[in-house]
Order: C-alpha cells, then sequence, then structure tokens
C-alpha cells in the first residue's frame, strides 16, 4: 500500500487535529468544512492556546497523531516568531493555533462564518469544550 492509501479522509484527519489539541488542553477548538468556500483546503482546524508553550505542544501532538494515526506529515508549517500563531498545512486540510489576541485579530472563524462547522461532540466525541464568549456566540452555545 501507499502512502496515500494508508491516509484517511480530510474530515477523519481535521477530527484527528481536533482531538490531540483537546488532549493538550487547546480551547476555542472549531473545525470548519470550508471546500466549497475558498477551494484550496478541505478543512479548517482552529484552536485557542494559552501561550507559546501551549502553541508549540499542541502542534507537536497534532503532528505526532497525524503521523500515527493518519500516517501523513505537513506539506509546511510555519508561525509567528513571537509564538502567538502556528500552522500546520496538510494540504486538505489547515491547522491554526492561535493565542488568544491573536485569533481575536484574525477572527478566521468569522471570515468563513458561511462554512459549515462540525459538531464535535458528535462527530469526534469530544465533550466538555471550553469556549470563549466570542466563540459560543458563534457556535449558539450562549
Amino acid at each position: 500500500m501507499t502512502q496515500e492509501q494508508l491516509s484517511l479522509d480530510s474530515k477523519s484527519c481535521a477530527l484527528i487535529a481536533a482531538r490531540a489539541a483537546d488532549e493538550k488542553k487547546a480551547t476555542d477548538i472549531m473545525v470548519q468544512e470550508v471546500r466549497d468556500l475558498i477551494g484550496v483546503t478541505d478543512y479548517f482546524v482552529i484552536v485557542t492556546a494559552a501561550n507559546n508553550r501551549q502553541v508549540e505542544a499542541i502542534v507537536d501532538e497534532i503532528e505526532e497523531q497525524e503521523r500515527v494515526q493518519a500516517h501523513v506529515k505537513p506539506l509546511h508549517r510555519e508561525g509567528t516568531q513571537d509564538g502567538t500563531w502556528s500552522l500546520l498545512d496538510y494540504g486538505n486540510f489547515i491547522v491554526h493555533v492561535f493565542q488568544p489576541e491573536t485569533r481575536e485579530f484574525y477572527r478566521l472563524e468569522a471570515l468563513w462564518n458561511d462554512a459549515p462547522v462540525i459538531d464535535l461532540a458528535a462527530e469526534a466525541g469530544l465533550t466538555n469544550l471550553e469556549y470563549s464568549e466570542r466563540i459560543a456566540k458563534l457556535l449558539g452555545r450562549e
């Protein structure tokens, strides 16, 4: 079997990333299906980390879980020098890990607010997720 035959579909991979972020205590975890809106990727996984060290820990855990469970590696990894944002580009899904102020500034989830949001409790088995007031409102969980 080739690497591609072993890898899971983009939604499954996005859910692996969401679960890995939750394992490292990320907050405001969202998975948006953006394929019909932007055409360059299928899903955005957007999460919040409290500080630089947590950003790095979340990114490392996502990379590890994607490698182990989905047999995929990021095509590209980038981030800011100050550690307030990091990105993992897997092609068919992209992971954004932000610190709160940076996430508030960019508001990616609002930029693509027409994109369907995956129900992480139903699809990924994630319960007790923590959401800021703004994200909870966006998700209709006020």
